[in-house]
């Protein structure tokens, strides 16, 4: 046996210190020593799991998946459309931004015969408010509601829009019999 003096806590090598192939003996010494560090490091990362594991934090049971792509710094520079995207989804402003881009487009969406007479007013719970400018034209788009929600949700997602609210002309209809003047209190202005 040699009279090297073995760490009391790594198991002891095998063997004694020349080599088992009849080499030189300075090459005997080089492979137990590295057999000795490897057992060195094994037991350190043993005893490292054993630590983490009292504290509890125990290693990781699958490996760690690589990012797929070059890797990018913070601070490198990158496309312009990825950083509105990212920004866009950071502040939840994705289906406002898609909705504006569908009000922006209804010409192109509903055709122009409808978009002529008919403007997307709001977006809110699923719901479009379209203004149309006479009340021919809101019955028409009442008529086209589901062909409507369909085409809406082609271009929006599935389940975006629900319902198609419709509003005609704002002035309501010409009130009925004689007319009057304003500020009169009726029939009674003229009995003295």
């Amino acid at each position: 046996m040699s009279d090297e003096r073995r760490p009391e806590s790594g198991p002891a090598p095998s063997g004694d210190a020349r080599p088992a192939s009849g080499g030189t003996p300075e090459a005997g010494s080089a492979k137990n020593s590295a057999a000795k560090g490897a057992a060195l490091a094994r037991e350190k990362l043993a005893q490292a799991k054993a630590d983490a594991a009292k504290r509890g934090q125990l290693p990781r049971r699958e490996p760690r998946r690589r990012a797929t792509g070059p890797r990018r710094d913070f601070g490198d520079p990158q496309l312009f459309g990825r950083a509105i995207t990212d920004l866009l989804a950071d502040r939840g402003w994705e289906q406002p931004v898609a909705v504006g881009g569908v009000f922006g487009r209804w010409h192109e969406i509903v055709g122009p015969d409808l978009a002529a007479h008919t403007t997307p007013e709001t977006f809110a719970d699923g719901e479009v408010l379209v203004v149309a400018d006479s009340t021919a034209w809101a019955t028409q788009v009442r008529l086209l509601a589901r062909t409507l929600v369909r085409r809406l949700n082609e271009e929006l997602g599935d389940g975006t829009v629900q319902r198609v609210k419709v509003r005609g002309p704002q002035n309501g209809p010409r009130p009925s019999g004689g007319l009057r003047v304003t500020g009169s209190r009726g029939p009674g202005d003229t009995y003295g």
